[in-house]
């Protein structure tokens, strides 16, 4: 009895997917879902928007309450224009409101930024290069010591720093505002760690071969590549110096003597005071004028401070 025979039929060749005749084949196309990805979106659009609110009101409250009168401060919606606009005649009056005093204040507010804040700018430069460049005993001591003085709190210090300075007789003098701004630990590790990213050992290296000194290196080659480093430490800490209250608060009784932040606080205070005339809208339009440089410098600056802050972000 014969077999029957049972007949496979023959599968097609698989054909590579670039060949000619090759059939496409087509794929479910798969999309990936984040969990919570639009809510997620929503949610950090919303907080970024509070954050710009929170930033941007008191700066357009600032702005629009300079352009009022004394009058106008209480009798009109603080977020809007009043009816008469009295910017000029509020700034004439704050610079010669009591003598001049304000541009007395500001003078000696330049005084200190430009030496207290320029000081801590060259020593943290030349220590953070130090640090970065040098290996010397100590160094593990000293760089513990610079983390622990960022972490400790300025008004900590205050007190200890009153005795010391009334001890050696520096109080209300302009030197006890200008020497406790030389220390800037936040600006030495700052100028730290950028010099150790931003200038090759094998340049320096190259340097020294070709004869030149230590001082020659740094002014040289050094220097120029810190550029940006230097400038974002100047500017933190020419905005420390230029809004530094609590201690010419603590340091300073002679009105003559006063910073801006010091002085605005005590045309403030006059309404407080037993036949004070209250002078609200020059301290508002002092405190606009007093912004302005800030401003102004950090706007010029920006593309140093800007990669300055990024200096070891990223790893080659």
């Amino acid at each position: 009895m014969a077999t029957p025979v049972t007949t496979v039929p023959d599968r097609p060749a698989t054909t590579a997917p670039g060949a000619p005749g090759a059939v496409p084949r087509l794929r479910a196309g798969r999309r990936r879902h984040t969990p919570g990805g639009p809510r997620r979106s929503v949610l950090l659009t919303l907080l970024t928007g509070l954050i710009l609110l929170y930033s941007l009101l008191p700066l357009v409250w600032l702005v629009i309450s300079a352009t009022k009168s004394q009058s106008g401060l209480a009798h009109s919606f603080g977020l809007w224009f009043d009816g008469h606009f009295a910017l000029w005649d509020n700034i004439g009056q704050t610079f010669t409101y009591h003598d001049g005093v304000f541009v007395r204040w500001l003078l000696n507010t330049l005084l200190y930024v430009v030496l207290g804040a320029g000081g801590a700018t060259l020593l943290a430069v030349l220590g953070g290069y130090a640090l970065a460049k040098f290996s010397f005993p100590g160094k593990r001591a000293v760089f513990a010591v610079v983390i622990g003085a960022v972490a400790v709190p300025g008004t900590a210090l205050a007190v200890p720093t009153f005795l010391m300075f009334s001890n050696m007789g520096l109080t209300n003098t302009p030197w006890a505002v200008i020497i406790p701004s030389l220390i800037s630990p936040f600006g030495l590790y700052l100028m730290w760690v950028f010099a150790s990213e931003a200038i090759p050992t094998e340049l320096m290296e190259a340097a020294r071969i070709d004869g030149a000194g230590e001082a020659r290196t740094f002014f040289t080659v050094a220097l120029p590549l810190l550029a940006p480093g230097i400038v974002t430490v100047l500017l933190f800490s020419m905005v420390a110096t230029w809004n530094n209250y609590f201690l010419p608060l603590i340091m300073i009784k002679d009105p003559d003597w006063y910073p801006l932040t010091l002085g605005l606080n005590s045309w403030n205070a006059q309404a407080e005071t037993a036949g004070g005339q209250p002078v609200f809208h020059l301290v508002v339009t002092g405190s606009l004028i007093t912004i302005l440089p800030l401003i102004a410098a950090f706007l010029l600056l920006q593309k140093y401070w800007q990669s300055g802050l990024a200096a070891g972000s990223v790893k080659e």
